[in-house]
């Protein structure tokens, strides 16, 4: 009591307002210098030009399986869109939601695939290989499997050791499991006799080919698509040209050195650039071999770094590693495999390039259907980011610490007495501020509880006059004050909320504090 009487006599209370940490989740700077409009943590709050916004939550879309689904595929043609789940050995149907069907395939060994969607003159098909069964090829109707005597062969190569696939320039590029050989096939065609160019004699540090896809980009004579591999050992190998075949029609472009890959889905289209990741973090290809790897400020997720660092040097050899970009929620994400079904991801806006973490989402892997995120989880296909703010039957809880803020006089302590966070919210969540005082990062001790109230439907068939509570979809401003203590030098607002079906959006927070005389 002695050390806050001092602080207070003789002292008004001063009254800051502090932004929402539009900045994003800051896991680079040191924290006794951190931009006060970043987080430290900032926890399924995803960071808006404006505001700070609860993520969206997620519906069970798929369900009756057996096991964590691996891999979810979007089969998409001119006129139909369908979604499939690799489970448990089994091929099932998810396009309408619902307990699944019987499989349509059974008794494969591994449920990674990789795929691709290729239209050629007789017809459109998806194509996925996994490089332990053979590969498959579906028309639409059926799902052949392909080796040498299949009705669409591929010949010269042990089709089960096809272990990646792409598609560069109307040919399908395969890669060959735990070697530096990529396979082709014939121009326009899904079979035929298959060809390889061996990279065992560029690729000096080694290893083995682990992901391939298409880069664009403009060299100076225009705009061109070029072909890359990556290697086990962050050697990127780049191609150009049409033939492999012909030396006058293709031609390697360079090699470069970067960060050794994680994961098999470790490469991601995102515009006319690629991007990868690696023990470096999510480096976009252009600035990457541009710059080379000595300026970490290329790294997509440079301002998340000291996360990704330590997320890859743990978890780097689990399987889930992925990147999604979301165009219809302006996000990227990379998702980051904790333990299995127990996934979080690292999500930035994809405007303002703010990141934050998401957890609930238990993701073993990711795919775009119809423009939605879907999800393969423990038995189930998620449909993430929907607007009822709901995880399945689960409340959505929040955590953020924002960035530690001298409240404009360094070196003099301040006794912080109220704080009230400004909401945009259309329902009541449960919401706890706090302020942490010089740098300490423990998370709050409070826990919140939240029970959700449901809201009378007009026309309901149960929701009567005088009887069911009637509730608005329109958010309207709440900023009730919250008793908060603390004494230190410096603060960083602690706020966690809880909710189920309520939209929140953070705009800022007023704090009232007093000040002491310096070095007191």
């Amino acid at each position: 009591m002695v050390q806050i009487n001092q602080l207070v006599q003789g002292n008004a209370a001063n009254v800051q307002s502090v932004p929402a940490p539009v900045g994003g989740w800051n896991a680079r700077d040191s924290i006794s210098n951190m931009d006060p409009m970043d987080a430290v943590t900032l926890t399924n709050f995803f960071p808006t030009a404006s505001n700070v916004v609860l993520r969206g939550g997620y519906t069970k879309w798929a369900t009756g399986m057996t096991g964590q689904v691996q891999t979810v595929i979007n089969y998409s043609t001119g006129t139909t869109d369908k979604l499939y789940a690799f489970v448990g050995g089994n091929i099932y149907d998810v396009t309408s939601t619902g307990a699944v069907g019987a499989a349509l395939v059974t008794g494969l060994t591994n449920n990674k695939w990789e795929h691709i969607n290729v239209t050629t003159a007789a017809g459109s098909y998806l194509y996925i290989v996994n490089g332990v069964d053979k590969p498959r090829l579906f028309d639409g109707t059926t799902w052949a499997a392909i080796d040498a005597a299949s009705a669409i062969p591929i010949t010269g190569v042990t089709t089960t050791s096809l272990d990646n696939i792409s598609l560069f320039k109307n040919r399908v590029w395969f890669i060959e499991k735990n070697t530096l050989k990529a396979w082709y096939l014939p121009t326009g065609a899904v079979g035929g006799a298959a060809n390889y160019i061996d990279m065992s004699a560029i690729a000096k540090y080694g290893g083995y080919l682990v992901d391939l896809d298409t880069w664009t980009l403009d060299a100076g004579y225009g705009v061109d698509d070029n072909l890359v591999f990556v290697t086990s050992n962050g050697e990127v190998i780049v191609w150009s040209g049409t033939d492999p075949a012909s030396a006058s029609t293709w031609a390697l472009i360079g090699v470069w050195k970067l960060g050794s890959p994680i994961g098999k889905r470790c490469m991601l289209k995102y515009g006319g650039d690629l991007l990868l990741i690696t023990y470096d973090g999510l480096m976009p290809l252009a600035g990457s071999l541009q710059s080379s790897r000595l300026d970490p400020r290329v790294a997509l997720s440079n301002k998340i770094q000291g996360a990704i660092t330590a997320a890859t040097t743990q978890y780097g050899d689990s399987f889930g590693w992925e990147i999604l970009y979301s165009a219809k929620n302006n996000a990227l994400w990379i998702n980051v495999p904790v333990a299995e079904g127990q996934q979080q991801q690292y999500v930035m806006n994809n405007i303002t390039k703010s990141w934050c973490n998401f957890q609930g989402w238990n993701a073993n892997c990711w795919e775009t259907f119809l423009d939605d995120p879907f999800f393969g989880g423990d038995g189930y296909v998620g449909r993430a980011w929907n607007s009822t703010y709901i995880d399945d039957v689960n409340n959505i809880q929040t955590n953020t610490l924002q960035a530690f803020n001298y409240y404009g006089s360094r070196g003099v302590k301040k006794y912080f007495t109220r704080a009230r966070p400004n909401l945009f919210t259309n329902g009541t969540p449960s919401v706890f501020v706090g302020m942490n005082v010089d740098f300490d990062v423990q998370p709050a001790t409070s826990s919140l509880s939240f029970s959700p109230s449901s809201v009378g439907l007009w026309d309901g068939a149960t929701s009567k006059w005088d009887t069911a509570n009637w509730g608005s979809s329109a958010a309207t401003i709440t900023n009730n004050w919250q008793g908060i203590t603390g004494i230190g030098y410096c603060g960083g607002i602690n706020l966690i909320s809880q909710s189920q079906g309520i939209q929140i959006e953070w705009a800022s927070t007023d704090v009232v504090f007093q000040v002491g005389w310096a070095g007191i």
